[in-house]
Order: C-alpha cells, then structure tokens, then sequence
C-alpha cells in the first residue's frame, strides 16, 4: 500500500503516528519479553517482571482503541480507562512482590529480618495526621505497608465496576464521578506512598537491583497519565481545548488528546523499561528449578 503522507490531513497523519508510536511500543516490549523468557533462570523474580513490562503497550494498545473510536460513548471511555487503571493495581501488586522476592522475605509472612529489624520509618505530611512521624520497622509496620499497597488493588477494580454499572444506567451525575475521583486519587497515593516508604527503608538491601530506576517506570507511568489528564481537564474548563465540530464535543476532543500523549508516552517508558528491567543479569546463570 502507498501511503503519500502529503496528501493526508491531520487526523490521518495523528492516526498514522500513533500506529507508529503502538508498533514500536509493543515491538520494544515483546524484545524484552523474549529475552526473558529466553533466560528464565529466577521465575519468582521474572513472572512479576513480566507482568510489569506489558504495562507500557497494554496500555498504548488500550489508548490507541480509544482513539480509533473516538466518538465512543462515555461508558467505553470508563471501560477503556478501567482496564488500564486494574492492570495499574495489578503491577503496584507485582511490584511490591519483586520487591519482597529480591530481599527473600515471605510476602505472606511479612518476617522482618533480624539485620534491619528496628530501623526507623519516617512519615511525611499529611501521613504524620494519623501515623507518628517516626516508626521502627517491625513486623506490624512492614505489614502496613503491604496492606496500604494492596487497599489499591481491591478498591480500583470496585470502583470500575460500579463506575461503568451507574454510567450505563444513566445514574451518574457530577458529585458521584468526584466523589469516585477524589477515593482513587487518595487510594492511588497512598499505595505509592508505602512502596516510597519500602524502598527507603531497604534501600541498601535492593540496591543491587537498581529498584530505583524500576520504580520509576512504575511510577512515571501512573504519573504521566494521572496529571497530564488533570491538566487537559483544566484546558478544557478555561475554555483553552474547545471543540470547532457540530458532530465531535469537547469531551471527545479532550479524550483523543489525552490517548494521544499516552500512545507517544509509552514509546520512551518501553525503551526505559528495557534499561530498568533488563535480562541481563540472568543470563548465564543456573536454571533454579525450586525458585
């Protein structure tokens, strides 16, 4: 097929970049994939692993679907960004399970090693509202921080399946879509609050496993995504994004911008990723059949 790109209008050069832009976000994240499985040497470590680097074009893949039905329905949108948002909890879960793995305690358990037993937690504000601004690791405050990663994971999907369920019913006026908004916005910080909160305080234990640069693909996505979304919704109150079309509403408009800059996103996340997540250091070791 010839395409003459002279010839195309700007939809069709936005359709055709961010076909681009999807291609090569998968195409960097199935590489890293392959050469996991191809050095499948710690499956405790590398399941988690996996689950993480399909972030970046699940949800390429799930923005680019948005932008292909642009004029979809307001429940499709919440569907759509629903199934970006559990797959969110989902790695937040994976996350602080390769964490727990790198440092060989038993998620399950939560058993704080006798080394960094008593080491000091310092909370930040608003936390010091309702925790002392200093705690010593123990096995009640390592559980915590598990639990304030796992509350995530339970409410995000809740909160999509009645989200969806009032939008389809036509049950879903200003005060409810806030008042959902305000519950995951307080829900998705904490969780990353406690995985902050873990990594500074094994810090020294995981830092041959360079758990910063992990955590900030992690993080960089749910960040970008989260803000640049608040942004647009502001551009749009200021009258800034405006809708020129008798057939396309600001809302819609508003919707392709924001699927647009994630697809372009998830380009350099996906490159990231195979820095942050690489096989490298499994290759030539020993198959651990037991792990």
């Amino acid at each position: 097929m010839n395409l003459n790109i002279y010839n195309m209008n700007r939809g069709q050069l936005t359709l055709l970049g961010s076909t681009i832009c999807v291609m090569l976000s998968v195409l960097f994240s199935i590489k890293l994939l392959l050469a996991h499985l191809s050095n499948w040497k710690k499956p405790k470590e590398q399941k988690a692993i996996v689950v993480i680097i399909l972030m970046a074009p699940i949800y390429a893949v799930d923005s680019y679907v948005g932008l292909l039905d642009f004029r979809g329905s307001e429940a499709f949108f919440m569907l759509l960004d629903s199934i970006k948002e559990c797959y969110e909890a989902l790695v937040m879960a994976k996350f602080l399970a390769l964490l727990y793995t790198y440092l060989n305690i038993s998620i399950s358990k939560s058993i704080v090693p006798d080394e960094v037993k008593g080491r000091e937690i310092h909370h930040s504000f608003p936390m010091t509202l309702f925790q002392p601004h200093s705690v010593r690791l123990n096995h009640k405050t390592l559980k915590l921080l598990k639990y304030w990663t796992w509350q995530f994971v339970a409410i995000r999907p809740v909160c999509s399946i009645l989200m969806i369920a009032l939008q389809l019913l036509d049950i879903y006026p200003a005060w409810i879509s806030w008042t959902f908004t305000i519950i995951l916005n307080i829900s998705v910080s904490l969780a990353l609050y406690s995985l902050v909160l873990f990594y500074h305080v094994f810090a020294k234990e995981l830092a041959p496993h360079n758990p910063l640069a992990k955590f900030l693909c992690v993080k960089g996505i749910v960040f970008f995504c989260f803000w640049q979304g608040i942004v647009l919704e502001m551009l749009v109150a200021a009258g800034i994004i405006q809708s020129h079309h008798i057939w396309l509403d600001v809302v819609h408009i508003q919707q392709a911008y924001q699927n647009i800059l994630v697809i372009v996103e998830m380009v350099f996340f996906s490159i990231f990723q195979m820095s942050a997540y690489s096989a490298a250091p499994y290759a030539g070791m020993k198959d651990k059949k037991t792990d």
